[in-house]
């Protein structure tokens, strides 16, 4: 016989992520009272402590440590469980998926029109998911937690816990505002290219920390180019665009991101000594993840890719 629930197993991972149970039991609509006493419950069927009191907050002591991913992977097999009950045509409704902003933005409406397309004609009108946008580092470690299903990230994975499946290759481009100083240097050059040193000298606007974009393209860059005189950071590929539009610097940017721009004259592509720049996008998911019908269903559907944006 069992003796932990799936109940007190909830409640466990609800403190770890809450540090307290006033605050797990907030989250997930239960009494102090209960959480507390399903804590406890756990804690003497298990004869192990699993938290450290500090005061008025819980800290995960070495058990609570390793018992916290085996319970992510427990609920979340009993919430797929559920999942695919529900759902008795595809079992691809109510999909967490997770996208980085480049995909988010540019890729994913288009993935999920026509995977939406795919479904039984009597499935697609009631068809549903839930999609969170962040940068790279975000998405990975959503997925590790358990708290999406799948992501598709733009950068490198640092997540040991998830799989990475190649998905397709995203060619980056360096653009300037049209009429910029850049754009005239590049002019001026009788071959059309910006030299190595005025990009060594030009203001890059870039991405946040933890962006995969970001990530990517200093890597690729450092070889040629060591240290990159930064200006702005932002939080999204769409302020860049409109700051490199305003002559305040330029910018590497993925070709579906800035292809608008390009073919309205607002932003110009500048030819440079450097290599071809690409990078590969991919799919991840976790090592443990219970695949229901309809996220295996999902799974290929991304997996079939899209086609290349236009140059």
């Amino acid at each position: 016989m069992l003796h932990i629930t799936l109940r007190q197993m909830q409640i466990f991972a609800a403190v770890a992520r809450a540090g307290s149970t006033p605050a797990a039991a907030q989250d997930i609509g239960l009494s102090q009272s209960a959480t507390s006493a399903a804590l406890n419950e756990l804690e003497s069927s298990l004869g192990l402590p699993l938290f450290d009191r500090v005061g008025r907050r819980l800290r995960l002591n070495g058990h609570g440590q390793e018992l916290l991913p085996r319970v992510l992977a427990v609920v979340d097999g009993a919430r797929a469980i559920e999942s695919w009950a529900l759902d008795d045509a595809a079992g691809a409704g109510g999909l967490r998926i997770g996208a980085s902003t480049t995909i988010g933005n540019y890729l994913l409406p288009g993935v999920l029109a026509t995977f939406r397309r795919s479904l039984p004609p009597e499935r697609q009108a009631q068809w549903n998911a839930h999609v969170s946008i962040a940068n790279t580092q975000a998405i990975a470690s959503q997925v590790a937690g358990f708290e999406l299903d799948l992501g598709l990230i733009e950068g490198p994975c640092h997540e040991p816990e998830l799989t990475v499946m190649p998905w397709l290759t995203d060619e980056l481009v360096i653009v300037a505002g049209a009429g910029s100083r850049w754009h005239r240097k590049a002019q001026d050059d009788g071959a059309g290219v910006l030299p190595m040193a005025e990009l060594a000298r030009a203001t890059w606007l870039l991405r946040e920390p933890g962006s995969g974009t970001r990530e990517t393209i200093v890597q690729m860059l450092m070889p040629h180019v060591p240290q990159l005189h930064e200006g702005i950071q932002f939080a999204n590929s769409e302020a860049i665009k409109q700051a490199v539009s305003a002559g305040l610097g330029i910018t590497c940017l993925s070709r579906w991101v800035v292809a608008d721009a390009l073919a309205s004259g607002r932003l110009v592509e500048l030819a440079t000594p450097l290599p071809p720049l690409a990078r590969p996008l991919s799919l991840v998911l976790h090592r443990a993840k219970s695949m229901t019908p309809g996220l295996l269903r999902l799974v290929e559907h991304v997996r079939r890719g899209l086609p290349e944006p236009a140059a």
